[in-house]
């Protein structure tokens, strides 16, 4: 559970999450500049895991176009 809220956060997506933790626009320009290291580093302060956040960071950088970037 996210203290802040009592929400949990377990169940939300990325854009969500992102979102839930005022985290969007820092996301955007991070993948939009192509920086891996900033875009791991935000989605950990979104309380992703480390391994989750790679994951989802080189997914995204793998096909940018496809995610929008």
């Amino acid at each position: 559970m996210d203290s802040s809220s009592g929400q949990s956060i377990e169940g939300m997506t990325v854009n969500e999450r992102l979102f839930h933790f005022g985290l969007m626009d820092e996301y955007d320009a991070a993948m939009n500049s192509r920086n891996e290291a900033l875009g791991i580093s935000i989605l950990q302060r979104a309380k992703f895991t480390l391994e989750q956040a790679q994951f989802t960071v080189r997914t995204t950088l793998a096909d940018p176009k496809r995610y929008g970037y």
